[in-house]
């Protein structure tokens, strides 16, 4: 008789064990499948996106005004649905996974990683580029990256937790850049809040599953092109400090411009919003009007631009001002895009700039720090800064200057705009419950 207690006991001790081993498990293959989800998808959005930015580019050439008509009449369709049909999946794509590990179990984490939300932030960004508009893919990979690892983990039954949201999220840069380093770097940096041990695991594991996807099917292909980028130490005394400060300053004036356009607190925000079909029609113009200003350079990602600066050819040195103007009206347009590729583009621009005041065979090397100064001065992400451009340019000789320039950008940026860029617009999707603590009160660090 005294064996039933016995076994009683047993039992109950080793069912919690035998639960927790399951629930981990699920965990386990939930990741490993969303992960590869991930990478698979965005490859495909990578290759969508420039086949409809090369559809635009053959119209363009065929037609070169046609951007006049073509552009403001796909921000305005774009602005209507989004507004209309899709208002989570609106803006970068990056403040809404920000928002939604705040409130995981909530409504807020149920509407911004739907697959509702994924599947329109695609095909509304594919349409964005297909009109020129100066927006990346990388930003609506990390929502959509969070959308499908928590439509995994629900599919197996596991829980859903901040971590999930955070890993999902990393994994979409990593697939969208081919940089698994930098998804780890921007999951610390900008999407966890508490960065625990089993969540820094979890990021890792898909991080490296869906870089190990995109690299398997597209090869190991650099962003940016390779390049080797070195410095002597008296040009990076120089160029580092004025790389970092004055692209610093320009990437918190740009944050600030548009927080006050598109920010929850907007000052501007009301009166575009009173008439978001005129906005909108204003700002496909001005967008239109500066491609053809600059014979293209400014639409879409401003990856090509970059590029071919990076690799020693001459260009406008209209890139960065025009860039960094039809990124900002592209935003306040309200049609859904992202900001890293263009913040990378507008920073080659202004490095661009500076090449005049140093030797010409260093030229790659100063434009890889523009680049570096004005992204920190936006995202104020120094880490995610350096890494990506080291793995998107398979440059290391420029380690040292790029964390110096990345440092220094990151204060100066922080003069302009206290607020950081992607955590004031987290603000925007949340929603608090009655009676429940207001879940943005963590967004203002």
């Amino acid at each position: 008789m005294k064996l039933l207690p016995n076994f009683a006991e047993h039992l109950s001790k080793a069912l919690p064990n035998d639960i927790q081993r399951m629930d981990d498990w699920r965990r386990r293959v939930a990741t490993f499948a969303g992960a590869l989800m991930i990478g698979l998808v965005a490859l495909v959005f990578a290759w969508a996106g420039d086949f409809v930015q090369d559809q635009f580019n053959r119209i363009q050439a065929a037609e070169p005004y046609a951007p006049l008509i073509l552009t403001p009449l796909l921000f305005v369709v774009l602005a209507s649905v989004t507004r209309t049909l899709a208002p989570e999946a609106r803006g970068s794509g990056i403040p809404q996974v920000i928002a939604a590990s705040r409130d995981v179990d909530g409504e807020t984490a149920r509407g911004l990683l739907s697959l509702k939300a994924g599947i329109a932030k695609i095909f509304l960004t594919l349409g964005a580029l297909f009109g020129g508009a100066s927006v990346g893919r990388e930003g609506p990979t990390v929502q959509l990256g969070g959308a499908i690892m928590v439509q995994m983990h629900r599919l197996f039954g596991a829980r859903v937790t901040p971590g999930v949201l955070i890993s999902g999220g990393a994994a979409g840069v990593a697939a969208a850049f081919n940089t698994p380093l930098a998804g780890i770097a921007f999951a610390i940096e900008e999407l966890a809040v508490a960065y625990e041990q089993r969540v820094a695991v979890l990021v890792m594991g898909a991080v490296m599953i869906a870089g190990l996807t995109s690299q398997g099917l597209a090869g190991s292909y650099v962003y940016f092109g390779e390049m080797s980028a070195s410095l002597p130490l008296d040009t990076v005394l120089i160029a580092a400090p004025m790389a970092g400060f004055i692209g610093g300053i320009l990437g918190g004036c740009f944050a600030r411009m548009f927080l006050a356009l598109s920010g929850p607190k907007g000052r501007w925000r009301p009166l575009l919003s009173k008439r978001p079909i005129i906005t909108a029609l204003i700002c496909g113009i001005i967008v239109a009007v500066l491609g053809i200003i600059t014979g293209g350079a400014s639409w879409g990602t401003g990856y090509e631009p970059t590029r071919a600066l990076l690799e020693g050819a001459e260009g406008t040195y209209l890139f960065g001002p025009a860039k960094f103007i039809a990124s900002l009206a592209t935003s306040a347009s309200g049609i859904p895009g992202g900001i890293f590729a263009p913040s990378l583009a507008v920073g080659g621009g202004i490095g661009n700039l500076m090449t005049p005041l140093f030797p010409a065979e260093q030229a790659s090397a100063i434009i890889l720090l523009g680049m570096a100064g004005y992204f920190v001065g936006v995202v104020r992400a120094p880490l995610t800064a350096v890494i990506i451009l080291s793995e998107t340019t398979g440059s290391t000789g420029a380690i040292l200057p790029l964390f110096a320039t990345a440092l220094i950008a990151d204060w100066a940026g922080g003069l302009v705009c206290k607020q950081r860029l992607y955590h004031a617009l987290a603000g925007d999707f949340i929603k608090k419950r009655p009676g429940g603590p207001d879940p943005a009160q963590g967004l203002k660090a």
